[in-house]
């Protein structure tokens, strides 16, 4: 069996103290979860994490940092490579279509996403909002890409 890690992206988003979270249905329920999702063909990881926000949240973001680079094993056995950006919001898309499996943004403090730990899709959820908030944030610039 080939051993196929899934690349995928997501944003720490925060405004006043709350962060811009998720909540979405999956297979196994309902889940709060960072906007995220997989790299499509033909896009950076800084586009995809842009992209992904806008199709799951409705806002428009500027990533600035990378927070974090993660690999997980999910229940399931498969393995993710999570980037994680740290983005400022830009302001919401008016009338904003969101992915289909989405229920509704969220913007959550700290505490209250610890509050809905039984939630959270995975345990990069707070990890991603820790390194965001304990840092270093690294620059954009260390990623590269040829096409």
């Amino acid at each position: 069996m080939a051993f196929t890690p899934h690349i995928t992206v997501a944003s720490i988003v925060e405004q006043d103290g709350r962060f811009l979270f998720v909540r979405e249905r999956t297979s196994r329920g309902i889940v709060i979860n960072q906007p995220a999702g997989h790299l499509d063909p033909d896009e950076t990881l800084e586009q995809a994490a842009v992209r992904e926000t806008l199709e799951e949240t409705g806002w428009h973001v500027e990533p600035f940092a990378i927070t974090g680079i993660y690999l997980y094993l999910a229940p399931n056995g498969v393995t993710y490579q999570r980037l994680c950006f740290a983005a400022r919001p830009l302001g919401a898309k008016e009338n904003a279509q969101l992915d289909q499996e989405i229920i509704e943004p969220l913007w959550l403090t700290k505490q209250q996403l610890q509050a809905e730990q039984k939630q959270w899709r995975s345990p990069l959820v707070m990890q991603c909002v820790q390194d965001y908030l304990n840092g270093p944030h690294y620059p954009l610039h260390m990623l590269k890409g040829i096409f």
